[in-house]
């Protein structure tokens, strides 16, 4: 039709030619308004995308007409995905919408359905990762998957590490992941958690190699053996947390009377404090220094302790503990780490029921629980 217009319009003995671009111009804006307009409408009443989710993808994809994106649609309908799940791919990669249901949808599907993923083991790889549908199958994925398969020595452990994390999928094996993964056999990491990192922590193994080795031999030198777990956690918290981060944690840690050589003993014990946010750090100290009147020195000695939910763990058993406390059925002093740090079922078995108050204790226990809950449903949290 436009070259019809245009062949008309230069032959036209009507029209001057200097007239001629800016109608071809005209023609062109209108097209282009029309099909923002009819992309929009698609993406917020067909795709359930909200109006500022549908603006965002519309910078990226647009269409005439509703043919392409209703097959596309029609074809995750018949795969299993929901309504929610599907807008929630749209909001993440828009291009899915323009994706060829025969060159690039169905033969993904097709592949993981044959290497023995279920549907519905599917719908979740997809659904967190649909950045999977523009990855070339032969050149990326299936290459990939066989290099999980090959570490992981089982189709199954392979499928179970892709949905725990589906990017997994879009490493390069040659120039991340193989080249990390030899890091970490050369400083005689056990196989296992290597494993871990592939399964739990994509981003990292998938480092850019230069700096993987260079943080190794940082973790290597602050004194962690290889042969622990704490190595690869400390690897993770070095990528993920960046140097600004980590210092501005020590000095929260210092605001509780915290040495250096206090954080540095609490790190190489547990990695992840560095990982807590500033804001959980300050709550839970004060948890344990100020309602629990615990030392801050408790804490250094038994860092994991700063790793429990608050609203979950800590609180429920806390109030429980000044409970048994005041009745002088316990002594709050370093020993209650253990109480914090054991299994619900240990807790409750250990050191609540064997009380005659046992029947009151559980019930605040559980009234605690219930309130953690509440708080949860009332408030979105991260």
């Amino acid at each position: 039709m436009f070259h019809s217009i245009c062949k008309t319009l230069l032959h036209s003995r009507n029209h001057n030619p200097s007239m001629v671009l800016p109608l071809i111009l005209r023609y062109f804006s209108i097209d282009a308004d029309n099909r923002h307009s009819f992309t929009l409408s698609y993406l917020t009443k067909t795709c359930g995308l909200s109006p500022k989710s549908a603006l965002s993808a519309s910078k990226i994809v647009q269409f005439k007409s509703s043919e392409q994106p209703d097959s596309v649609l029609s074809s995750f309908q018949k795969f299993g995905f929901s309504k929610i799940q599907i807008s929630g791919m749209i909001r993440k990669f828009p291009n899915i919408l323009c994706c060829d249901l025969e060159k690039t949808i169905s033969p993904k599907f097709e592949f993981f359905l044959s290497r023995g993923a279920s549907t519905p083991e599917l719908v979740k790889i997809f659904t967190a990762n649909p950045w999977i549908l523009k990855s070339s199958l032969e050149n990326q994925l299936v290459h990939t998957f066989n290099i999980l398969i090959e570490l992981f020595q089982s189709e199954d452990k392979a499928i179970e590490a892709v949905k725990q994390n589906p990017m997994a999928l879009c490493l390069n094996p040659e120039t991340r992941l193989i080249p990390n993964i030899n890091t970490l056999r050369e400083n005689g990491v056990p196989e296992s958690y290597i494993l871990w990192l592939i399964s739990k922590q994509w981003q990292c193994i998938g480092e850019i190699p230069v700096k993987f080795e260079k943080i190794v031999e940082e973790v290597k030198e602050m004194g962690f053996s290889p042969l622990k777990s704490h190595f690869v956690e400390a690897i993770v918290v070095l990528i993920r947390v960046s140097k600004s981060k980590r210092d501005g944690r020590v000095e929260v840690y210092k605001r509780w009377g915290w040495s250096d050589k206090d954080i540095t003993i609490a790190f190489k014990k547990f990695p992840r404090c560095m990982a807590i946010s500033d804001h959980n750090i300050m709550d839970t100290m004060d948890f344990y220094v100020n309602k629990l009147k615990l030392e801050s020195s408790v804490i250094v000695n038994c860092p994991s302790l700063l790793g429990y939910s608050l609203k979950k763990r800590l609180i429920p058993r806390g109030t429980v503990l000044q409970f048994m406390s005041s009745k002088g059925l316990v002594k709050l002093d370093s020993r209650v780490s253990n109480m914090f740090i054991c299994s619900e079922r240990c807790f409750l078995e250990k050191y609540v029921k064997c009380h005659e108050e046992a029947p009151h204790l559980i019930k605040l226990y559980n009234h605690n629980l219930s309130l953690s809950d509440t708080r949860k449903s009332g408030k979105d949290e991260e």
